[in-house]
């Protein structure tokens, strides 16, 4: 009987209370883990609403009145009450402000919550179109309001755009060293080209030069055979 009253007690009596942390959890959900930034301000405006009827239902009173003092229950009023009845001796009775009761004092609502929450819906409503704005000029500036490509290009900006005389030199030491390493490369290149190019030709050359001549003796004593009688 005791869980069930339990249960009975969070989720049917305090139902209310349930609902504003579902909301409250799926706004956080959605700022942290969304990558678009109007989605992330969607998940912001429902975190604030679910703060706001928070506070809101922690300060409703069931049969509660307006926190208004009437002028007999004011302890520390500087006025009195004068009630002009005569009594038996035909004198008048003063009769001072009392303390309230604890009684009473239950009987009246606290204004101070749905004070606070006036105040929390005008700034939230003002951040959220400032938030909107913002975005709206940094997918003109961007295109785009995905947050990881809007760092990569942010990251290339800050790059270009460095006014640091260090990091210029920097920059600059490490393209020369890139430039001469090419220009080292390439020559490295045409050189070993032009020796893979002469190495062939010379070789050639000099097997033309090592074939031996015939000699003309041999040649004449051929060509002088007489020729067969049939």
């Amino acid at each position: 009987m005791e869980g069930g009253s339990l249960v009975s007690e969070l989720f049917i009596e305090r139902l209310n209370y349930c609902i504003y942390v579902v909301l409250l959890l799926i706004g956080l959900w959605a700022m942290l883990a969304k990558r678009n930034l109007v989605k992330k301000l969607i998940g912001m405006s429902i975190f604030q609403t679910a703060i706001i009827l928070f506070y809101v239902s922690i300060a409703v009173k069931k049969d509660a009145t307006i926190p208004i003092y009437l002028a007999e229950h004011d302890p520390h009023g500087s006025h009195a009450k004068v009630v002009t009845e005569q009594n038996a001796t035909g004198k008048q009775d003063a009769y001072h402000p009392v303390e309230l009761k604890p009684e009473t004092v239950k009987g009246y609502a606290n204004p101070l919550p749905h004070v606070l929450m006036l105040t929390a819906i005008v700034v939230g409503v003002a951040t959220l179109g400032l938030a909107l704005a913002l975005t709206q000029r940094i997918y003109q500036g961007y295109g785009t309001i995905e947050e990881d490509e809007l760092l990569d290009k942010l990251d290339r900006a800050d790059e270009r755009a460095s006014q640091s005389p260090i990091v210029k030199e920097k920059r600059n030491a490490q393209r020369r060293k890139s430039a001469q390493q090419a220009k080292a490369k390439a020559a490295a290149g045409s050189v070993s080209k032009s020796n893979t190019a002469a190495k062939p030709s010379s070789v050639t050359k000099g097997k033309k030069k090592a074939q031996p001549k015939k000699s003309p003796s041999k040649t004449s004593a051929t060509k002088a055979k007489p020729k067969p009688k049939s």
